[in-house]
């Protein structure tokens, strides 16, 4: 079971960060309060809220009753791969789907000379491809490895170029002393973000919003010295 340690303005602010960081709702997790916040006088010696989180295990006998056996591992990836070209196929795009199975996800690779044209913009034709095949191979099943759909090395080229926005505008926030908010992205980006300046203790990070509109804030972390 993964435990992380989270910190926020509030407790709820720093379950809320959880979330994001893990990619899980609520019930999801076990929660324990290492430490309330503190405001400190007049403002000084003030301290975050600290939580310990921990991802729930599904029980074994709940987990038979929800959903049938899952299938071989092996079965698993080349039925993800046989679901990404049948859509392709659908989709009239002549590409090849090469497949990497790592510990905890199974990569699918697209290879072709139109392949460039299925990341669309900020990656929204790939995500939605991502989704369908999860969708398909894993029938909401939970315990199973994430399906990564990805061409031209492009999740990678986007992390990068996230973790380097979130330095940058870390840096802004930094020294002009107010929040910058970013404009609507994924979960997954969103984490990225998350990631990126979970450690540089002058900066916290929350979301805000809903659905396909919610935004990530990078705010000060005012703290007395």
């Amino acid at each position: 079971m993964k435990t992380i340690e989270v910190e926020g303005k509030t407790v709820e602010e720093a379950i809320e960060k959880a979330c994001e960081m893990l990619q899980a709702s609520r019930d999801q997790l076990d929660v324990e309060v290492v430490s309330n916040p503190t405001s400190g006088f007049l403002g000084l010696g003030a301290k975050p809220a600290q939580i310990r989180v921990t991802l729930k295990a599904q029980p074994q006998a709940e987990a038979s009753m929800a959903a049938p056996p899952a299938a071989p591992a092996g079965s698993a990836v080349e039925t993800a791969k046989k679901t990404l070209e049948d859509i392709l196929r659908l989709l009239d795009t002549p590409a090849q789907v090469e497949v990497r199975e790592e510990p905890e996800r199974i990569v699918l690779n697209i290879q072709g000379d139109g392949s460039g044209l299925l990341i669309g913009r900020k990656g929204q034709t790939l995500d939605a491809l991502e989704y369908l095949v999860n969708k398909i191979v894993h029938k909401d099943r939970e315990g199973e490895k994430r399906i990564v759909v990805d061409t031209e090395n492009y999740r990678k080229r986007r992390e990068e170029s996230l973790i380097k926005l979130a330095h940058r505008l870390g840096e802004k926030v930094k020294k002009q002393g107010r929040p910058v908010t970013i404009s609507p992205m994924n979960a997954h980006d969103r984490r990225i973000i998350h990631l990126a300046l979970q450690n540089d203790p002058l900066l916290r990070t929350r979301s805000t919003g809903t659905g396909t509109f919610r935004r990530l804030i990078i705010s000060p972390e005012k703290r007395g010295s």
